[in-house]
């Protein structure tokens, strides 16, 4: 997955103004604590990091983007 589609992704499950929001304050123990913005920045791989979103909202992510 690429960065871009996972940006994609995230903004048409949690909306365009609100996923900047949410990757910039949400902290995921799965991700060790960190945001997702933050484990960006620590080179996380971004499959790992979508997978994640992915498993703490299930409701919110529509299967035709899993």
């Amino acid at each position: 997955m690429r960065l871009t589609d996972f940006w994609q992704r995230l903004e048409q499950a949690f909306g365009s103004a609100y996923a900047h929001s949410f990757a910039a304050d949400h902290a995921f123990s799965d991700l060790g604590g960190r945001t997702i913005e933050e484990s960006f920045a620590q080179g996380a791989d971004v499959a790992t990091v979508w997978r994640t979103v992915v498993a703490a909202y299930p409701d919110r992510v529509p299967a035709r983007l899993r």
